[in-house]
């Protein structure tokens, strides 16, 4: 039970973060995932020293490879963090979920593209479907649904290369936070040089929500982590929808976005194809597997 507990914590704190980027609304979106860039640094590595769990540092160092490979995740991590930021001071919440509730189904076509993975046909129809509703979103709302398409692209292409890499949740972000953070801190450098420091003309609770960008960032991590490792895979895929729905009633209710029958029913096709996927995971976790021999 501990391990649904865990994983649905983290999944719920990643729902309700438009609330703590909208109280950052009055700071610039590119200065905040700067901030907690380098925040997410500085707390990964603290706890990272307290538990002595630095051993595999010098392995890391000694690839370069898998260094570089570090350096992409974290500008594709960047990038959704960015996307996601602005879609929320911007009154998109609605659409950002939209791109988390899609992010399953990129990651069924880039396991075909990249992995050369068999998408089973469940797997097939529900990526049909959900294309069917995000072309009828792109009908009704007169344009793609970018926001959603480019958090989808980003946080799935972020994913799959975190899959193909051979270090835990914790010490991988803290590669991707130690690779970012000289750029953070140059860039935050600049930019508050004019006012006249980092937190130069910011009040205190502006100040604080900055810095707890870092635990905020490292925490729902950690839980995630923990709860993978004692539930079932399909019991963590359906999970992974209460952090989109959150952040979808978030938009409706908590931010007043406007959401329109004919808007809501692209979202009902998705959501359909979200049922078939799950259905088709808990499916073939429920499948009779060959007995060892």
């Amino acid at each position: 039970m501990s391990g649904l507990v865990y994983a649905a914590l983290a999944y719920i704190a990643w729902g309700l973060f438009p609330i703590y980027f909208h109280m950052l609304a009055r700071v610039d979106a590119f200065e905040i995932v700067m901030h907690r860039s380098l925040w997410s640094f500085v707390f990964v590595w603290t706890a990272l020293v307290a538990l002595r769990r630095l051993d595999w540092v010098p392995g890391v160092v000694r690839r370069p490879r898998l260094v570089a490979q570090f350096m992409l995740s974290a500008m594709l991590l960047s990038a959704n963090w960015l996307l996601y930021v602005w879609a929320v001071n911007h009154g998109h919440v609605v659409e950002a979920s939209l791109g988390y509730f899609v992010t399953p189904l990129v990651n069924v076509l880039l396991g075909t593209w990249v992995l050369e993975e068999r998408p089973r046909r469940l797997q097939w129809l529900a990526v049909a479907v959900a294309a069917c509703g995000v072309l009828w979103l792109a009908l009704t709302l007169g344009r793609p649904p970018w926001i959603a398409l480019g958090l989808a692209g980003s946080f799935g292409s972020y994913g799959l290369l975190r899959k193909t890499a051979p270090l835990g949740a914790l010490e991988g972000l803290a590669v991707e936070t130690a690779v970012i953070a000289p750029v953070a801190l140059v860039a935050l450098a600049l930019m508050s040089a004019p006012r006249g420091g980092l937190f130069a003309g910011m009040d205190g609770a502006t100040v604080g929500w900055l810095l707890f960008a870092g635990p905020l960032t490292a925490i729902p991590l950690l839980l995630f982590a923990a709860g993978a490792r004692r539930i079932t895979l399909a019991t963590l895929g359906t999970l992974q929808y209460l952090s989109p729905t959150i952040q979808f009633l978030l938009g409706v209710t908590f931010f007043g976005e406007p959401l329109e029958g004919t808007r809501l029913a692209g979202f009902v096709v998705i959501w359909s194809a979200l049922v078939i996927y799950s259905a088709d995971g808990f499916l073939w976790m429920r499948r009779p597997r060959p007995a060892a021999a």
